[in-house]
Formats: C-alpha cells, structure tokens, sequence
C-alpha cells in the first residue's frame, strides 16, 4: 500500500486550520467538558447561561430552560418532496 507522504505547502495549511476553525466557531461546545455534542445528541441551556451536553447534564441541578438536537451541515438544505395531488 503506497502512501502520499508529500510535504504540504504553508498556503494550504493555512488554508486548511483556517477552515477547521470557522467551522468549530460555528458549532457549540459544553460549557463543562468542552467536546462538541455529535449530531443527534441534545443540548441543554439553563437560565444561568451554561450550556452543557447529555453527559453533562447531570451535574446541574437545575432545570434546563430549553434544549434542542444538534443537527448537520445539511440541516435545511435539503428537499422535502410534498404530495399536492386531489384527493377525491
């Protein structure tokens, strides 16, 4: 098995953090652990202004005041195909 083992260009590993960072920019963290949840896994935001993740969860004692699912990258830009037909 032959690998590609070609020195990277500085431009190209410039470009390349940068990406990886606008990109965990974009998502949230726990305020405990500091891991990214996984897409499908809830998170939980509490009054005080912590956000933990399911593991997390547990060392709050408080109610959270909402929470929601992590979604992917795609989440909204996908087609939802709706039947329009008559029904008689």
């Amino acid at each position: 098995m032959k690998t590609n083992l070609r020195p990277r260009p500085k431009l190209e590993l410039a470009l390349l953090r940068r990406g990886v960072d606008h990109m965990a920019a974009e998502t949230e963290s726990c305020g405990h652990c500091r891991r990214h949840p996984l897409i499908g896994e809830r998170i939980y935001r509490y009054a005080s202004g912590a956000v933990l993740c399911e593991l997390c969860r547990t060392l709050e004692s408080a109610i959270p005041a909402s929470s929601h699912l992590v979604h992917g990258p795609e989440f909204g830009h996908t087609m939802k195909i709706i039947d329009q037909r008559v029904t008689a």
